[in-house]
């Protein structure tokens, strides 16, 4: 039997949860719908879905910390996250991105862009690297195990910039604009801005540390990472 992808469906609203299910499964998708943030947790401790249409506002615990939670969780953090949110403001959809999410989505959307979105996050949780370990200097990344390491210290890093950072490091010493970042790490995605990229690369700095200074900003061009670390 062919599996249907669990979409998770965070939202308190019955109109635009409805609106939303019916879209799914009209196209090929099992969407699971709850209003809350711990009725949300029951479901990813029962069956992880493949993805969770996550609503910025919601009664109790908000959707920004929900994201940060299972971001931080070794269960769900692998799991594609797009915010469903009224706010359109950059401040805001920077904020959703630098709690975890994949992506962000501002209400009202149509039901086509929605399930674009979802089935682009689908396509990106598989990254088109191969498997093993590569390592520039003294930074190494194995993708079997989903572990980096900086002088033999071991890395917590996220998914999204765990992919990133294997792009980089099988691609060294070469500048990648942000737009062949975004087709190479995300997908072919023409919803995401390029400003996303610059969001995922500052957490890769923060996440690296020391090590955070191989990924050199190349002025109006994009980003290289290279052993030859300047003091």
């Amino acid at each position: 039997m062919k599996h249907l992808p669990r979409i998770l469906v965070v939202e308190d609203e019955p109109a635009i949860a409805e609106l939303i299910s019916v879209n799914l499964r009209h196209n090929g998708f099992q969407p699971i719908w709850v209003m809350d943030a711990e009725t949300a947790q029951r479901e990813i401790d029962d069956i992880l879905p493949d993805v969770i249409l996550l609503d910025w506002m919601l009664p109790g615990e908000s959707g920004l910390t929900l994201a940060r939670r299972w971001r931080q969780s070794a269960r769900s953090k692998g799991v594609p996250i797009l915010m469903l949110t009224a706010r359109g403001e950059e401040a805001d959809r920077v904020a959703g991105l630098e709690t975890g999410a994949d992506d962000y989505i501002v209400k009202p959307f149509s039901p086509r862009e929605l399930l674009a979105r979802i089935r682009a996050v689908l396509r990106r949780r598989a990254p088109e690297q191969a498997g093993g370990v590569v390592q520039v200097g003294d930074l190494s990344l194995d993708a079997d195990t989903w572990r980096v390491t900086y002088q033999g210290q071991a890395l917590k890093v996220g998914p999204t910039e765990f992919k990133l950072l294997q792009y980089l490091l099988r691609h060294p010493e070469r500048v990648h604009s942000r737009g062949t970042l975004l087709d190479k790490v995300w997908g072919d995605h023409v919803y995401i801005e390029e400003r996303t990229v610059d969001v995922h690369v500052k957490r890769l700095r923060e996440a690296l540390g020391e090590g955070g200074r191989m990924i050199e900003t190349v002025r109006g061009a994009g980003y290289r990472l290279t052993a030859q670390v300047q003091g």
